[in-house]
């Protein structure tokens, strides 16, 4: 593969470029644009809040309308995870109402997706679920303990230690420095394949763990992970995230799995997602790892360069490894974590690069993806820039939204919980804890 180009190439064929001298003042220091962040995020927790709940446990997905789709009793390990994780968050900032749903989420996971015979967690519960067990789903178990444990919440504790030790033992590939990918529900392995993006989630979530614990055990994963996939492996494609490998963790450029989940070549979010958890990283004290910030600023540059359509806007979901966009779809993510990332690095640095993309992408997204019919966020845009639920029906997700509005009201200064765990002044315990039943 091609090393990253000028990340300025084709600009001009934009019709939202905009300067990055002369902008003034950081829009996220202007009153006017954090109200705005902050409605955004109080309307993604109030359209969650109210309709997401399932009494029989964990969450509903939501349909187009942010209505309840009853057309299932599946419930996915990463939605309840997600959704305890942003209430989590919303609990701290002082949203009535946050502690039920974090509650809720926290039983859910523990009676609902726990698999007590065999230990770990179920990738789906209900009748007809798949019920392995994946490494990405065990990272959002992760983040949704910790998250939970800045909030407050003691029935964090046990679910922290229960994931943390299967994490550890089942999924940890000391050999390597990174982990496993995935297991039928008996521990029984599946494939030799290897995948950077639930590492990548892992090492978001173990700098969380990290954060609510002060146990170094998980930083040293995080930055064990960090250094194999972007370290070693991207700096070699010219800071081009590769996505698949086989169990020796070299990279597999013919793997094709599904295009929604593990597609054919690279993914310009997954770079972005990147760049703003190595910032993060270098912030929570990795100095020994003197490549963080060469490698955040890379990342970043590399994926608007080559994932950003430069006439029509918005980043492609794939590219091909000549750099090509190969599946062109718009999808609601990328832009999320490039906002959230070009707010971190931009006050981490000062550099108006990221101050110019910050406001392209939201501009773009905002015009594009908002939809003014029903409320919230269209998912998908086909190349046309036409809605299609081609991957994510309905209302698919609040958690990359949520921080995308949330990361840039806060100092530059580790994790969204931690951030807003400061600010909040270190909440103290909830009350009237429930306790959970044992397994």
């Amino acid at each position: 593969m091609a090393p990253a180009t000028n990340p300025t190439a084709n600009a001009g064929n934009d019709a939202t470029v905009l300067p990055e001298e002369g902008l003034g003042t950081p829009w996220t220091t202007r009153p006017f644009h954090r109200r705005w962040l902050e409605n955004r995020a109080e309307a993604l927790w109030r359209q969650f809040q109210f309709t997401s709940i399932d009494p029989a446990g964990g969450f509903f997905d939501l349909d187009s309308a942010g209505q309840p789709r009853r057309d299932t009793s599946v419930r996915e390990l990463v939605t309840t995870t997600r959704v305890v994780h942003c209430f989590a968050i919303a609990h701290m900032l002082g949203l009535p109402g946050a502690e039920t749903i974090v509650r809720h989420g926290l039983n859910s996971l523990w009676t609902l997706h726990r698999d007590p015979a065999h230990g770990g967690y179920r990738w789906q519960a209900g009748t007809g679920g798949e019920p392995s067990k994946q490494a990405y789903g065990h990272a959002f178990v992760l983040l949704a303990a910790a998250s939970a444990k800045m909030a407050g919440f003691p029935e964090a504790d046990r679910l922290l230690g229960d994931v943390s030790e299967v994490l550890e033992r089942r999924f940890w590939e000391s050999e390597h420095g990174a982990s496993a990918e995935e297991f039928a529900e008996d521990w029984s392995p599946i494939s030799g394949y290897r995948g950077q993006n639930a590492n990548m989630h892992l090492t978001e979530a173990l700098m969380a763990a990290y954060e609510a614990t002060g146990d170094r055990t998980y930083l040293d994963r995080a930055e064990s992970i960090a250094s194999l996939v972007i370290g070693r492996v991207a700096r070699a494609h010219g800071w081009h995230v590769m996505e698949h490998f086989n169990a020796a963790w070299e990279p597999d450029l013919d793997y094709r799995g599904s295009d929604m989940f593990r597609p054919f070549g690279t993914t310009p979010g997954h770079a972005l997602e990147w760049s703003r958890l190595l910032s993060q990283l270098h912030v929570l004290g990795s100095e020994r790892l003197a490549w963080l910030s060469e490698a955040a600023s890379g990342l970043f540059r590399q994926a608007v360069t080559d994932g950003w359509d430069h006439t029509a806007g918005g980043f492609y979901y794939t590219l091909d490894y000549a750099n090509a966009p190969l599946i062109r779809d718009r999808l609601w993510w990328p832009c999320c974590e490039a906002i959230a990332a070009a707010a971190f690095l931009g006050a981490r640095s000062g550099d108006p690069f990221y101050e110019a993309w910050y406001r392209r992408v939201l501009n773009w997204m905002t015009t594009h993806m908002a939809d003014v019919a029903q409320g919230g966020w269209h998912p998908e845009l086909d190349d046309s820039l036409t809605p299609r639920p081609r991957f994510f029906k309905g209302k698919p997700d609040i958690y990359h939204l949520l921080q995308s509005f949330l990361i840039p009201l806060y100092p530059a200064a580790g994790s969204l919980g931690e951030m807003v765990r400061r600010a909040a002044g270190d909440t103290s315990a909830v009350q009237d804890s429930v306790v959970l039943p044992d397994p």
